[in-house]
């Protein structure tokens, strides 16, 4: 296959594109400038029609994970950023496919597991799931992520594609050994001691291994009865609690420092991002991937986590 991922440099896209070169398709990457790997790379801007469209016309996939990192304080200027650079790459991608003589088959956009309420009492689903943006309390940073997050979804809706199929890719974190990735930087914090319960513990983290994450796009490009929202992650999330014991103890560390919210306020602060991304409860569970009959091979996190910490063990020489 022809597999096109436009916003493909950073840690998720550079998960795939090496699984999809190493299984021998051709694979395409789009970014804002270029960098040295083992696959194609075409430049574009991410708001306009440019040469780069022409990498879309006969591809047989579109994989499309563009957008500003949401890891930063969220002041006006990077709301701006974060809002336009999904919002615009969407659109952009959609017009390409709709232009295209001989579209691609499949278009997967990336959304996020974001957009459900923060919630204790069940999971969400991608049947029955609640969409955020309504719960009492909920700080303005946790109700701008909903909005980016519809309106990132509302752009691909509104792109006409007849005859390509969209899935839009409800992701929740892809855990996978790569330095800097999320992994790499909890796993930072439970080396330093400071890996403990964040605030009360009781809010879920929803994960998936990478190996499971590139398996189940397999699965999304080749189930052609599978289209718009999808959730992507482990059926088992875990309150922030448990799944910081399971980390430490998988690591041989015996001590986690805990931190009240009024402390993690303060450690985002300064390490210039925002809280959300650990005190808001995201309880997702895939339900129409495995409906479909998808199978896990890391559903718990126990697994995962020993399998994640071997491979950066061996990556690093430790």
């Amino acid at each position: 296959m022809k597999i096109v991922i436009p916003g493909g440099t950073g840690q998720v896209g550079t998960v795939l594109a090496r699984a999809f070169h190493a299984d021998g398709h051709e694979v395409v990457v789009l970014g804002r400038s270029s960098e040295k790997c083992d696959w194609r790379t075409a430049k574009w801007d991410g708001k306009t029609l440019g040469d780069w469209a022409a990498e879309i016309d006969g591809a047989d996939v579109v994989i499309n994970l563009a957008g500003r990192s949401v890891n930063c304080r969220y002041n006006d200027e990077n709301r701006r950023q974060m809002m336009d650079s999904r919002v615009d790459s969407t659109r952009v991608v959609g017009e390409a496919i709709t232009k295209a003589t001989n579209p691609p088959k499949v278009w997967l956009q990336a959304s996020t597991a974001t957009i459900y309420a923060h919630r204790f009492d069940a999971p969400n689903d991608d049947v029955t799931g609640i969409i955020g943006g309504h719960e009492a309390d909920a700080p303005d940073t946790w109700n701008f992520s909903i909005d980016v997050a519809t309106a990132w979804e509302k752009a691909a809706n509104e792109s006409g594609t007849p005859k390509t199929r969209k899935v839009l890719m409800r992701s929740a974190m892809t855990m996978s050994p790569d330095r800097d990735g999320i992994f790499d930087v909890m796993l930072g914090l439970v080396r330093k001691g400071l890996g403990g319960t964040a605030a009360s513990g009781r809010q879920y983290i929803s994960w998936i291994h990478d190996q499971d994450f590139i398996r189940s796009i397999y699965w999304l490009i080749e189930h052609e009865e599978l289209s718009g929202p999808i959730n992507i992650s482990s059926p088992n999330p875990l309150p922030n609690r448990e799944f910081m014991r399971i980390f430490r103890e998988t690591w041989g560390t015996s001590f986690g420092l805990p931190a009240m919210e009024w402390q993690l306020a303060i450690g985002a602060f300064f390490m210039s991002t925002e809280t959300e991304l650990i005190l808001k409860s995201r309880r997702v569970v895939p339900k129409l991937l495995t409906d479909s009959g998808f199978e896990f091979e890391f559903p718990h996190w126990e697994n995962a986590c020993r399998d994640l910490a071997s491979r950066w063990r061996n990556a690093v020489g430790e």
